[in-house]
């Protein structure tokens, strides 16, 4: 395991309430090194952060280590199944805002992000993740 996974298992472990269900693919490629991110859907919360603040921190970091190392390292966290966002099941999740949601034409998952905002803000839904 090459140290850029292994950072990032450690920090992502310390993080999340379930470090079993922690997975990390790691390609190599022209455009550097691609670090897939899978946790369970409970933990994502913890993962993204408020409005993505501990994702970029941690892809900020990522980057530190790369440089380090000579190599361009890319974070990519996975949609976990029946997440909340819209788009294609296991797509990247850059942000957790339901306002981020893409521009897919699914009506269910319009409706689904609708309910969300109606019962709690975003803010309200990370707090109790803590």
């Amino acid at each position: 395991m090459e140290r850029d996974q292994q950072f990032l298992e450690y920090v992502i472990k310390a993080l999340v309430d379930k470090p079993e269900d922690v997975k990390i693919d790691r390609t190599v490629d022209e455009m550097g090194v691609l670090l897939k991110l899978t946790v369970n859907r409970d933990d994502m919360g913890k993962v993204i952060g408020r409005s993505g603040a501990t994702a970029k921190a941690i892809r900020t970091i990522l980057r530190v280590v790369g440089m380090k190392n000579d190599a361009r390292v890319n974070l990519k966290i996975e949609e976990p199944e029946g997440g909340m966002r819209a788009g294609t099941p296991g797509e990247a999740m850059e942000a957790s805002d339901p306002e981020d949601v893409g521009t897919t034409d699914d009506a269910n998952a319009r409706e689904r992000t609708a309910h969300i905002r109606q019962e709690k803000s975003l803010d309200d839904v990370l707090d109790s993740l803590k």
